[in-house]
């Protein structure tokens, strides 16, 4: 057997040492590790709260879900907290007792509302809420009280005070184990509870840390607390300085993604929709089993903007700027060249000379092309007041975004505009829509009969009632916009929870509720005049916790009328509702 060679394993350059702050260089974080979606968590809170004041680093931190693994020193920190915080909490139970701190809370409210002296007519009720320890009526009488400063107000506040200490004793008692024999006042007893209390929740934050590597979500001045020793306040600087890693890391995806911090608040970007969009998309079609299988029918072989591969022979009357110029070039060389051979013509370039061929008509080839029918789509969206109830404005909203990133992805020819329907219809651009709110409601009275003149200088729409809806106003600013689109194929998605409530005569603008039948007909008379122009009406009916027939019957009434169609959905489910059959009448468009 031959010897093995000698090779002797080449030795690693002296010298070179990685420093990389306690975490793994070839894990944090992987090149190849797809970003985490942060447009998307910024969007949710802008749909949710109409603007990016509130979104905190914590809430952007948390929107992460990292690998524990990154970070090899996280775990051992943790687990090293966790047992000190563990142990801290076994010494206090096995040293104290509560039925000391107890006896003496019981004692205290004894006392306080035995010395308390009501006036004649709270004696019985004050007596009835001391005897069943009621605190809620303890301080329904203090707040029945004219003077807050009298004799008795100040008597009700020392047996409130004392009953609610009486009450947490009871509570901490319940709630843990004591095993001690120690003793405690009840005031000591309130302080063990606040400390148990603390370190409860600091043990729930650092199990959740050490699943998802989410350190922003520990309360590190209330860990700080608890550090007696320097293996602990070393532990705890650790996860200080991979907290801090995170936060770097996560504000440089915030970037990437579009998300901006300055003024104190994250602003929102293009690219950062576009990203959003994406998502929503994605989420959408994967729901739905129908989309795998492709979302055009198929295309029209004809006169067209889209040029497709195949071919075919040139006709007369086709266009010239679809002629395929290197496979008609191919055609007129073979050609040239199949003359040549069978011509008994002698040649007078010469031998060798180059062929030069001759294009003619049968050798020129033209681009088959796909039409593609252009769309013209005006969203409704209803932001009147109700539209509050479970939350179903974000629903609209997140619609809209999606019908946006669906048309620009795939339908780049098609036109999509937005009103925003509320007391009065507004044209809206996609850019505004994460920052619209359900209106105010600034009218509580069961009956609203209200008129005004628009036509007066004074008036202003800001000094209107704004929660009203108004669907006749918005069908009338979609009929002017898609009535100037060069398309016959227009429609209008009114997304809705209920009647209308508001329309305008001539100038003046009419809030009426309960719904009106002189609103119901004019915006049924507007609805005609879109039907008119060709413009089809999709009703989408949202539920709403004061839907009643009169509601489903007028959708109905509207779509048969103006030959429509209504869709009752769940919120929730509204973007899949209205994606989907935005797709299916495409086809139809296409097919």
């Amino acid at each position: 057997m031959a010897a093995e060679p000698n090779n002797p394993r080449p030795t690693p350059p002296g010298g070179l040492v990685h420093s990389y702050q306690k975490y793994d260089p070839k894990n944090f974080p992987s090149p190849t590790t797809e970003a985490p979606d942060l447009a998307s968590a910024a969007f949710e809170h802008m749909l949710a709260f109409g603007n990016m004041r509130d979104f905190t680093d914590e809430e952007l931190a948390n929107a992460v879900r990292l690998d524990p693994s990154m970070f090899p020193r996280l775990g051992p920190s943790i687990a090293s907290l966790r047992a000190m915080l563990e142990e801290r909490k076994r010494k206090i139970l096995e040293t104290y007792e509560t039925g000391e701190a107890k006896r003496d809370a019981e004692k205290a409210f004894g006392e306080a509302a035995a010395t308390a002296r009501p006036p004649k007519n709270f004696q019985n009720d004050f007596a009835k809420a001391a005897r069943q320890r009621q605190l809620a009526e303890l301080e329904e009488l203090y707040y029945r009280q004219r003077d807050d400063q009298s004799d008795f107000a100040r008597d009700l506040a020392r047996v409130i005070n004392s009953l609610g200490e009486l009450y947490q004793v009871e509570e901490l008692a319940s709630k843990y184990a004591f095993t001690g024999r120690e003793g405690m006042s009840p005031e000591e007893a309130l302080a063990i509870k606040e400390e148990l209390e603390t370190i409860d929740k600091l043990l729930e934050q650092l199990k959740d840390a050490a699943q998802n590597a989410q350190l922003a979500i520990i309360d590190m001045d209330d860990l700080s607390q608890f550090a007696d020793s320097d293996e602990a306040r070393e532990q705890i600087e650790s996860l200080n300085q991979i907290q801090q890693q995170i936060e770097d890391y996560v504000r440089e995806q915030a970037r990437a993604q579009g998300l901006e911090f300055s003024k104190g608040a994250y602003t929102l970007s293009p690219k950062s929709m576009r990203l959003f969009q994406k998502t929503l998309l994605n989420e959408i079609f994967t729901d739905l089993s129908a989309a795998r299988s492709g979302r055009h029918f198929g295309p029209i072989i004809g006169e067209g903007a889209v040029e497709l591969q195949r071919t075919k022979p040139y006709e007369f009357g086709d266009a010239a700027n679809h002629i395929d110029v290197s496979q008609t070039l191919i055609n007129a060389a073979a050609a040239a060249k199949q003359r040549a051979g069978f011509s008994n013509i002698p040649s007078t370039r010469g031998a060798g000379a180059p062929m030069q061929p001759h294009v003619r008509m049968d050798d020129i080839e033209i681009h088959l092309t796909r039409n593609t029918p252009k769309c013209a789509t005006m969203v409704l969206m209803d932001m009147s007041g109700s539209m509050r109830y479970d939350g179903q404005y974000i629903n609209c909203k997140r619609m809209a975004l999606a019908l946006d990133g669906l048309i620009r992805s795939e339908y780049p020819g098609d036109f999509v505009g937005f009103v925003e329907m509320a007391s009065f219809g507004k044209v809206t651009h996609v850019a505004d829509i994460p920052a619209l709110l359900p209106k105010p409601v600034s009218i509580h009275q069961s009956v609203v009969r209200l008129k005004a003149d628009m036509s007066d200088p004074k008036l202003s729409e800001s000094r209107l009632p704004q929660h009203f809806t108004n669907i006749q106003h918005a069908l009338q600013l979609s009929r002017q916009v898609l009535g100037a689109q060069s398309t016959p194929n227009r429609q209008v998605m009114l997304i809705t929870d209920g009647l209308p409530t508001a329309h305008f005569e001539g100038r003046e603008v009419f809030f009426l509720y309960p719904p009106d039948p002189r609103t119901e007909a004019a915006t049924m008379r507007e609805a005609m005049l879109c039907a008119q122009l060709g413009i089809t009406i999709n009703i989408f009916l949202l539920p709403n916790w004061g839907q009643s027939s009169e509601d489903i019957q007028f959708a109905h009434k509207m779509a048969e009328t103006t030959r429509g169609r209504v869709f009752f959905t769940g919120g929730k489910d509204l973007d899949r509702f209205v994606l989907w059959d935005y797709v299916n009448q495409r086809r139809k468009i296409l097919g």
